[in-house]
């Protein structure tokens, strides 16, 4: 008995001691178990770690999410002995106006399907039938019973767990959602009828704190507007007298990337993070506009990995940005959560950029602000006050709504518990989606990766795939896409050639002039084999030119049987080669596409080109042989 009030007495002391003083305790494993899934934690025990509680696909935490350890000890929220691992639900479908909904349940779980039927009358548009994903959402689109006409918009239908106030859809009309008992809001909660008959914003979705985005959906999404960004600002190229003139549209473009690494993000979806803004970057580079890029990560303070005005005064390339972030140790995390001093730099670089390159100039820049966080600001306050004053900085007149299109701000909450709200208020721009509500930052890299297209992307020299090894004709292509095989033979068809050549545009194969030794060679003895996924990849021969100092016989006189300096050759093909995932030109040094390729900010010299490609005393090379084929 003795004992066990003594014992009693030095918990009660510890517990005193944890909390009024300065001695920190860890948190225990005590009562954090939970039922049919598992937890992890950010750093053990300690103070600041987070409880994370994983379930199997299909299943979400419940009642929490997680837990963070509190300087006292003790977890927060505090734990329930009853946690487990719930069935995923769906927002209730039985919103549908006009129409039935089929089968009619109180909840609906994953992999529960509804199929939808208009009355006489109406006509249904959208999803006939639609299955509960693990996700949290409903497969397929919206499905709308409406009779749409004499109307300017169509019915722009009610979102499951939605509803919705307006029914009339004319000029000005507008509509407003809410979502039911305890969904929130993702998209937009008024939109109003256009005189183009579109309607404003984008279509509102109700989600529960388990709901999230998948890959497929932010690729889809954040790809279609940022490759919208980046396609008004490429160049282009024209063909003028047979030559390519590059012409170039007006506007800069400035990417800023800010990355929470506060406690309340796990060191696990940090790293994850890096890597995905590393692809972003990356995937980026494959357009022929070179950015310049604010990239900063912030807790309580802001730690500049990289100044804007760097990429503005040609101070930094690119490749070694990336280099950089590859570096970058992210295990040391501060505590608390500034978005709003993340906010305030970006402002202050716009600011800085504008007095450098002057008003005037200020107004063809376009800027595209992307934050990683979960939202949960803990200090610097609400960064509402300072987005505002980004726009007023990019907008410049309120009354100039075409102004607009020149800021876009992306938000990616990351982790099992965001702030929803109060990230959503802090996007902007014109085109689609802006907030995404992903579970953890795993899918970022393969997200990323997906967003561009590189057949979409056109002009970059040098772009393959070193990853492709199923071997297949296709794979190999991608791994070499600008080898060739140039064919030669003599005037009686009696000897015959093939030798490897490098596309080094869709019009011109750069190749040995030792390959047109036979004599009395005419074009049309010579083909060239690429394949670039139209025809039978047989290009037939315009021209072709030797260098005009190649004479293999030049120092016999001197011993040396064979010569082989300046033995190249370049030969244009009659119709150009189709540019594509497969096909696609090596760079030639001293150019401005090696520049762009190198991630030279402007204009390049040789010197500069050699130094960064021979920065080493040991380049590792590949070779291609006959005996690996690739057409």
């Amino acid at each position: 008995m003795g004992a066990s009030v003594r014992w009693s007495w030095f918990t009660a002391l510890l517990c005193l001691l944890c909390m009024g003083c300065e001695v920190q305790c860890d948190c225990t494993e005590e009562g954090v178990h939970i039922q049919g899934g598992h937890y992890t934690l950010s750093k053990k025990l300690e103070k600041g770690s987070q409880l994370v509680y994983r379930c199997p696909e299909g299943y979400y935490p419940y009642p929490h999410l997680r837990h963070l350890c509190q300087p006292g000890g003790k977890w927060e929220p505090t734990p329930r002995r009853h946690q487990k691992c719930r069935l995923v639900e769906c927002p209730d479908p039985n919103v549908l106006q006009n129409g039935n909904v089929s089968p009619p349940l109180q909840k609906y779980f994953v992999t529960n399907e509804t199929t939808y039927e208009c009355h006489a009358g109406y006509t249904l548009r959208g999803s006939s039938s639609r299955t509960c994903l693990p996700n949290g959402k409903w497969s397929g689109s919206t499905p709308i019973c409406s009779r749409d006409f004499g109307d300017t918009c169509a019915d722009p239908g009610i979102p499951a767990g939605c509803s919705r106030t307006g029914n009339t859809f004319g000029i000005g009309d507008k509509v407003k959602y809410t979502c039911n008992g305890n969904l929130f809001l993702v998209g937009s909660s008024e939109r109003v009828c256009q005189e183009n008959g579109q309607w404003t914003g984008q279509e509102p979705a109700c989600y529960y704190k388990h709901t999230y985005d998948t890959a497929t959906e932010v690729s889809e999404a954040f790809g279609s507007a940022i490759k919208h960004t980046l396609n008004i600002l490429q160049p282009t190229d024209d063909m003028q007298e047979g030559r390519i003139i590059r012409m170039s549209t007006n506007g800069t473009l400035n990417i800023y990337i800010a990355v929470d690494i506060s406690h309340s993000i796990s060191t696990e979806n940090l790293q994850r993070a890096r890597d995905g803004v590393i692809t972003l970057i990356e995937k980026i580079s494959s357009f022929m506009v070179s950015p310049n890029y604010e990239i900063i990560f912030f807790s309580s303070n802001v730690y500049e990995i990289v100044n804007i005005l760097d990429f503005i005064d040609g101070n930094i390339t690119l490749a070694s940005i990336i280099n950089n972030l590859k570096k970058l140790d992210t295990t040391d995390k501060a505590t608390g959560s500034n978005l709003n001093l993340a906010f305030r730099t970006m402002k202050e670089r716009m600011v800085m950029i504008k007095h450098r390159v002057g008003a005037e100039a200020f107004k063809e820049h376009r800027h595209v602000l992307v934050c990683f966080t979960d939202g949960s600001y803990n200090m610097g306050g609400n960064p509402m006050p300072t987005v505002d004053r980004i726009k007023n900085l990019v907008y410049m007149d309120h009354t100039d709504t075409s102004k607009e299109e020149y800021l876009d701000i992306y938000i990616f909450g990351i982790g099992v518990e965001t702030s929803d709200e109060n990230l959503q208020s802090l996007t902007t721009g014109t085109r689609g989606r802006h907030y995404f509500r992903i579970k953890d930052a795993s899918i970022l890299s393969s997200t990323f990766e997906e967003i561009i297209d590189d057949s979409e992307v056109s002009g970059l020299c040098g772009l393959y795939k070193d990853y492709e090894t199923t071997g297949d004709k296709i794979s190999k292509r991608k791994r070499y896409p600008w080898v060739a095989f140039v064919s030669v033979t003599d005037a009686q068809r009696q000897s015959f050639l093939r030798c490897f050549g490098s596309l080094v545009s869709p019009h011109f194969v750069l190749t040995a002039a030792h390959c047109f030794h036979l004599g009395n060679i005419l074009p049309e003895h010579v083909t060239v084999e690429i394949e670039d996924g139209h025809g039978s990849g047989v290009k037939k021969v315009k021209t072709f030119t030797l260098h005009p100092e190649f004479n293999v016989k030049a120092k016999v006189s001197q011993g040396v049987d064979e010569f082989y300096d300046y033995d190249v050759a370049l030969v244009q093909l009659q119709e150009a080669v189709n540019i594509s995932t497969v096909a696609r030109p090596i760079c030639i040094p001293c150019t401005q596409e090696t520049s762009d390729a190198l991630k030279l900010s402007g204009l390049s010299t040789c010197a500069q080109q050699e130094e960064l490609l021979l920065k080493n005393h040991c380049e590792r090379l590949s070779f291609l042989t006959k005996m690996d084929t690739l057409v």
